[in-house]
């Protein structure tokens, strides 16, 4: 089974590091290649463009595809998505000249929309009242407005910096995207696909957690539940008695990584003893 991953830019190392964080470490590293083999036997990897990948798995080159949403979009291919992987996130967004005339969609009546995501910009004023010639552009799409190319464009945008740059001011949101784990709806529901579905999601579901483990008196025992309650609540082991011969028990939990600091002095006061935080590395739910 072939999983294609962007092959360059700032997709691909993102997309590594989390095949790697789930176990599916890639032997030989990962650039300069087509193909690579992983740990596992019956998982390889294809390094592709990003916005190839769509296409790539709805052909059926590689059973799972991961890549931006925006590109599937456009490819308007049918594939299922399968997870959010959270990274790589900004958005399309529609945007002219700060100085100018057009500050609404329906300004755009009798205009021009330059965009290297033509299929994403057709189905966007399908919803809309007007609908603006659309320019197909393949780069610096910023600066065709102030060349009188177009009057407006839709453009990708993570902080808004270049937008600021060029002088434009954002009139409408046309798409949020992020990295998903993508799959070819023929084999979705494989067993395989679905293995490295949850192990991708177990790194996700890992993040900003923390284990901690401590000792506690069975006396305080209820004082700790309460200061912790955790995923489900936290696990409770027996363990040999204290060195005064009271009993003890051990008591695991996981913690949002935020609330660590505090809920350590909670637990201290508690009763709580011993207490050791952890990193978490997967995480199934």
């Amino acid at each position: 089974m072939r999983i294609a991953v962007p092959n360059k830019g700032r997709l691909h190392d993102p997309a590594v590091e989390l095949l790697e964080r789930a176990g599916l470490h890639i032997e030989g590293g990962a650039d300069r290649k087509l193909y690579a083999d992983t740990v596992d036997p019956d998982v390889s990897v294809l390094f592709a463009r990003a916005a190839d990948i769509p296409e790539y798995v709805a052909d059926g080159a590689a059973a799972l595809g991961i890549t931006g949403l925006d590109q599937v979009r456009e490819s308007r291919t049918d594939l299922t998505d399968l997870l959010d992987l959270e990274f790589g996130r900004c958005r399309l967004v529609l945007a002219a000249p700060e100085d100018g005339d057009i500050d609404r969609v329906d300004a755009l009546a009798d205009g021009t929309v330059a965009t290297e995501f033509p299929n994403v910009a057709a189905n966007y004023f399908a919803d809309k009242p007007v609908s603006p010639e659309i320019i197909e552009v393949s780069g610096a799409t910023e600066l065709t407005p102030h060349v009188e190319i177009a009057d407006a464009i839709i453009d990708i945008t993570s902080t808004g910096t270049t937008l600021r740059m060029n002088r434009l001011a954002v009139v409408d949101e046309v798409l949020a995207s992020s990295v998903h784990l993508f799959a070819a709806p023929a084999v979705a529901e494989d067993p395989k696909v679905q293995q490295v579905a949850t192990a991708l999601e177990s790194v996700l579901a890992a993040e900003g957690k923390r284990y901690l483990m401590m000792n506690v008196s069975a006396d305080s025992l209820e004082d700790v539940e309460e200061a912790v309650p955790g995923m489900g609540g936290p696990t409770v082991m027996d363990i040999d008695d204290g060195e005064n011969g009271e009993s003890m028990v051990a008591v695991h939990v996981v913690v949002n990584e935020r609330e660590v600091f505090e809920t350590i002095t909670q637990l201290k006061e508690a009763g709580a003893t011993d207490i050791l935080v952890t990193e978490i590395e997967r995480l199934v739910e």
